[in-house]
């Protein structure tokens, strides 16, 4: 089957595209359709609900961290697999970094790219007619990509919704429906977005609210309609090459509510080039397998389980042993566990297992998030000394020690930066708050 496709995008952050993406997925999976999900951008977590709502894998999509090779595979082989699929955008529509064109991180770029036209959800709280102006606007802008119609979100009242249709009329745009401000349809967050799904209580009542709620209020006969199939340059060919270079031929990958922001892409290039990927759970206090001749940390809310960790003597104890002649790396959340310690939010000290010199502090917390270019220092399992990675940050905790080991990697933006070191490397182990999202194409 080659499937039609869509994006939910917005014309800003918080206009409620997630949950009315994980509604529509629900409902029309409902209908007996097979339908994938995917996501544009850097996210860890919505690919996860998108499983959920569908019953099928999710990947994203990464204009800017992405070669067109790989973004064409991921795009292609969803499409092959499916007979709708609905893409959720990052923040808004149009909101990029400063990139080539078509290669600038914006939703708008993967719909050029694909084709797949572009279902616009606006929070209409505090407008009526103006809100026809703003999706005008969008329209507009971008000459690329194709508005096939709107979702009007956070509705107050049926006057309310009657004048904003007005202004939708007047410029031709098609509402697909409209759906009233409605707590329950909001899911819960933390510090790093949604609580993920494999922790979200009674998850699939949720996702079945979702889609109650979406199938009442939107036109699903309309959604199918304005979908179109992927142009032939996304849909077919892209390139085989994994997106990283698998770390071993038996990876173990801590893999718990500590350790979870691993992307789907790299999973299955990895398995694509071979590789076998073992799970194990620290908060299990299990070590790493000593069958696998690699180990990944992934990012996720250690800072959330900092004491449980330190008493996982087992884990800790494997994990030191297995790091004597085997490569360990640590992402985020990953790296703040190879560390010396971890500051909670309390402000209470837990000790690590001091395969590398840092400490890392959650209680003191500042924002870092951002795409990153990653030049690695020293040659390890993610590529030869000299190889750039694309990736991105996101992180609350902050370092308080660096410690004396030499950097991972030199980083810079794309807002142009100056080379900065980041993260650590000793022996076999190497981390840091980069998570790599493939390897960069030659400058």
């Amino acid at each position: 089957m080659t499937a039609a496709g869509l994006i939910i995008g917005a014309p800003r952050s918080g206009s409620g595209k997630t949950t009315i993406t994980l509604g529509l997925q629900r409902a029309l999976a409902r209908r007996g359709l097979t339908v994938r999900g995917l996501k544009c951008g850097p996210d860890y977590i919505d690919p996860a609900f998108h499983a959920a709502a569908t019953g099928a894998p999710s990947a994203n999509l990464d204009s800017y961290a992405m070669p067109p090779g790989l973004l064409a595979r991921i795009a292609g082989e969803a499409a092959a697999q499916a007979d709708l699929v609905i893409a959720e955008g990052s923040m808004g529509l149009f909101d990029a970094v400063p990139g080539p064109a078509g290669r600038t991180g914006a939703g708008a770029d993967i719909a050029a790219m694909t084709g797949w036209p572009v279902i616009l959800v606006i929070d209409v709280s505090g407008a009526a007619q103006s809100a026809a102006a703003v999706a005008l606007g969008c329209q507009a802008y971008d000459p690329r990509i194709r508005i096939a119609g709107v979702i009007l979100n956070k509705v107050a009242s049926a006057r309310h919704e009657r004048l904003v249709r007005q202004g939708m009329e007047r410029i031709g745009l098609p509402v697909l429906g409209a759906l009233p401000r409605e707590a329950s349809l909001i899911l819960p967050e933390r510090h790093l977005g949604l609580v993920q799904a494999g922790e979200t209580a009674d998850l699939h009542a949720r996702l079945d609210g979702l889609a109650d709620a979406v199938a009442a209020a939107i036109d699903l006969d309309a959604v199918l309609a304005a979908a179109a199939t992927s142009q032939p340059t996304a849909a077919e060919g892209g390139d085989a090459t994994p997106a990283l270079p698998a770390p071993g031929r038996r990876v173990a990958i801590a893999r718990d509510a500590a350790f979870s922001f691993i992307y789907p892409h790299v999973e299955a290039g990895w398995r694509a080039a071979g590789a076998e990927l073992i799970s194990f759970s620290p908060l299990a206090d299990e070590a790493p397998p000593d069958t696998c001749d690699a180990c990944w940390l992934p990012g996720g809310y250690p800072e959330l389980h900092a004491g449980r960790i330190a008493g996982a003597g087992r884990f800790l104890d494997g994990l030191r042993r297995f790091a004597e002649a085997r490569p360990v790396h640590g992402e985020c959340g990953g790296y703040m566990v190879l560390g010396a310690s971890l500051i909670d939010a309390d402000g209470a000290t837990h000790a690590m297992a001091g395969l590398l010199s840092v400490e890392t502090s959650f209680a003191k917390r500042k924002m870092n998030l951002g795409y990153r270019r990653a030049v690695l220092e020293a040659g390890g399992p993610l590529g030869p000394a000299g190889a750039t990675l694309t990736g991105h940050e996101f992180h609350y905790a902050s370092i308080v020690t660096q410690g004396e080991d030499p950097p991972f990697a030199t980083v810079t933006d794309p807002h142009g930066s100056a080379p900065a070191p980041a993260g650590s490397r000793r022996g076999l182990v190497t981390g840091s708050f980069f998570h790599a999202i493939a390897t960069a194409e030659p400058v």
